[in-house]
């Protein structure tokens, strides 16, 4: 055995029964590689590159969103394709990451007892998503989903969303200011076939305004959620953002 070999055995040594030792040494090792890691992302503007179409959610879609995240219905469905052949056959185009980028929290989902969602918009008429949401098993027999039926009878207390978009615009979400403003008028005018939607669709590009629950009477929670579905998935046109070419 070399001297070398001797020395460097004895080295190890000290280190592994010194605990102060090899606690520092660690905390060292850690830290270069967390600035190796995390200081070039102060010198770039965006870690998510920006496509042609992505907007924020309406007030009604995320009134939507808000009840799909309180029903837990991301527990069992994911809004995440990967970039694998057969995610891409059976879904559609994979996800970008700035399909996420307005999502507070994302929805990204872990498991999937149903399908993924991320490209349910414009599938299916509304129409279907209601009888889905009612009654799953009179559309897809071998469904496991619970009822759903509630949302149609619970009205959505409107009043408060132009403080949810002042909320999100703070974490960086581009809601305008005029959007803010009137809130809680594009939500009921998303939702009320007989509104005047122009205002609506100038603030969100692609946005759909219609009667969703099958009551124009009145603005529940089955418009909402049906809203939010019918727009996953329909905002980027994969084509032009070359999703097939781009993988993340």
């Amino acid at each position: 055995m070399t001297n070398t070999t001797k020395t460097g055995m004895f080295s190890h040594k000290k280190l592994e029964r010194n605990v102060t030792l090899l606690g520092l040494c660690a905390l060292g090792a850690v830290a270069i590689g967390g600035i190796v890691e995390i200081a070039p992302l102060f010198w770039i503007d965006s870690t998510v590159e920006k496509v042609e179409g992505m907007r924020p959610y309406t007030p009604l879609e995320l009134t939507g969103r808000n009840v799909y995240i309180r029903e837990g219905c991301y527990l069992c469905h994911s809004q995440m394709i990967r970039p694998f052949r057969d995610e891409v056959e059976r879904y559609g185009p994979y996800s970008l990451a700035a399909e996420s980028m307005y999502d507070h929290p994302f929805q990204w989902g872990s498991k999937r007892t149903g399908p993924d969602l991320a490209r349910v918009g414009g599938r299916y008429s509304d129409e279907w998503h209601r009888a889905h949401l009612k009654n799953p098993r009179s559309v897809v027999p071998e469904s496991i989903m619970p009822p759903y039926a509630f949302l149609a009878e619970r009205e959505v207390k409107v009043g408060d969303m132009s403080d949810h978009l002042t909320a999100l615009s703070r974490v960086g979400v581009p809601y305008t200011e005029e959007a803010i403003k009137e809130a809680d008028a594009d939500l009921i005018a998303q939702a009320d076939p007989n509104a005047n939607s122009d205002a609506l669709k100038a603030r969100y590009p692609k946005a759909q305004a219609r009667d969703y629950d099958g009551d124009p009477t009145k603005v529940t929670e089955m418009d909402a959620v049906v809203a939010y579905l019918q727009m996953l998935g329909t905002l980027v046109d994969h084509q032009k953002a070359k999703a097939y070419e781009q993988p993340r």
